[in-house]
């Protein structure tokens, strides 16, 4: 384990350094804004909805989801792999809820490693380390010079199938080889709808959800085939689909995951904690319903949590702004095969975890961070797909904005805590 956290303090530090801080962002958007006839009595802090697209308009060609009203809107790029760029719950002058790397777009370079883009959903396939990873060739070094994200799931295009109003799907075909030297040759399907308001009440099975509030949903299924003649199997490893999100950080941002309580040595801790070194506690707490955890983009951490200790949601609470963002996703039940990343030889590489969640910050005092952002993850369980079978992992994200004594009993409904919860977990 010791090994697995310098390999990844080692990466993290290089991406670092690699990937200049997005410093400029708000002043860059700022001016592009004023050069082109920026929104009137515009309240919002930092890059809007239209702001962002705008601005990737001239590196990317985007397609544009939106609500019968026209208001709730929500980016997508074909050229990276069906990405969820951003979204907003009010037009082209809401808020952007995706975290853009603006600096890496204008430099037009290509990294070596990964090209961290930013986007608020991103297809990836997992695992990323052990004896199955994808991310290694066979043989190499679990080191940061011999890691590589598959081209797939960073700068290759997928193809449109089709595109409405509101949905729009990709798909792929492609062919990987694992860390042992199976191949996988797949099919990827990937299908992004965007949500009704009531939709959103009925996929959130919510009472009530009141018209003063500012929503925007989307859901994504994906699927992922095995058209090749072997079946996938555990002796030679498995994939999964991982589904990350880059959001917008603020101070005053607290991720809230619940969990499932029960007796540790049944159930396993409730949380892993030791991703990056182990979180401080000023920064992570565990309290009865919920774990609590920094989303301030100031300090360089991550949370896991397995099948056993994971419901089917996530989610952050930004108190300054009112912002909620939920992350559902189609949990089987009864399931405990997840696929193991750390970097090394694995014991147990079917012993990982189904949600995670990260908070960017500076590698080391005096280093760049990557964004910073923090991002909410989950993953589809291990696929052991025969040839001709597929599997598919759904998920949801909601952003709703207002005022917090509308949004407290819809936190309350969801997650089982209330905002003064929240806004005093770390008090």
């Amino acid at each position: 384990m010791k090994k697995t956290v310098q390999n990844i303090g080692i990466l993290m530090l290089l991406l670092g350094l690699i990937f200049s801080c997005n410093q400029k962002k708000k002043s860059e958007k700022e001016n592009h804004a004023a050069d082109t006839a920026p929104h009137q009595n515009q309240k919002i802090e930092g890059a809007t909805y239209g702001d962002d697209v705008s601005f990737m308009k001239n590196y990317i060609e985007l397609i544009e989801l939106t609500d019968a009203n026209n208001q709730s809107k929500v980016a997508v790029s074909a050229a990276l792999q069906g990405r969820v760029m951003t979204s907003s719950a009010d037009g082209k002058s809401g808020r952007s809820y995706g975290w853009i790397n603006s600096e890496l777009f204008e430099s037009k370079e290509i990294q070596e490693h990964i090209n961290v883009y930013g986007g608020e959903e991103r297809f990836w396939l997992g695992p990323e380390g052990g004896q199955y990873s994808i991310f290694f060739k066979k043989g190499a070094e679990f080191t940061l010079d011999d890691w590589y994200t598959p081209k797939l799931i960073d700068l290759e295009p997928f193809d449109v199938k089709n595109v409405s109003a509101t949905s729009a799907t990709f798909t792929k075909k492609a062919s990987l080889k694992n860390y042992s030297g199976f191949q996988f040759d797949m099919e990827i399907e990937r299908e992004v709808s965007i949500l009704s308001k009531d939709d959103i009440q009925k996929q959130l099975n919510l009472s009530e959800l009141s018209n003063n509030l500012k929503t925007v949903a989307y859901q994504t299924k994906n699927t992922l085939t095995n058209i090749g003649t072997k079946d996938w199997k555990k002796d030679s490893g498995l994939l999964s689909i991982w589904l990350l999100g880059m959001f917008n950080h603020s101070p005053n941002t607290t991720i809230v995951i619940p969990y499932v309580q029960g007796d540790d040595a049944k159930l396993g801790k409730v949380v892993n904690d030791t991703y990056f070194g182990k979180v401080p506690a000023e920064r992570l707490v565990v309290k009865e319903n919920a774990i609590f955890f920094k989303g301030d983009g100031e300090y360089r951490s991550k949370i896991g949590l397995t099948p056993m200790r994971a419901k089917d949601i996530a989610g952050s609470y930004d108190s300054a702004n009112g912002i909620l963002t939920i992350v559902k996703y189609n949990k089987p039940k009864n399931v405990t095969d997840y696929v193991n990343s750390m970097w090394e030889i694995q014991e147990e590489p079917f012993k990982g975890d189904v949600i995670n969640a990260y908070n960017d910050g500076a590698p080391e005092p005096g280093a760049k961070p990557l964004g910073p952002f923090y991002e909410l993850e989950t993953s589809s369980p291990a696929l052991a797909l025969k040839s001709g079978e597929s599997g598919t992992h759904i998920q949801t994200t909601f952003h709703i904005e207002g005022d917090e004594i509308i949004l407290n009993p819809i936190i309350q409904e969801l997650f089982g805590v209330t905002i003064n919860d929240i806004k005093t977990a770390f008090n």
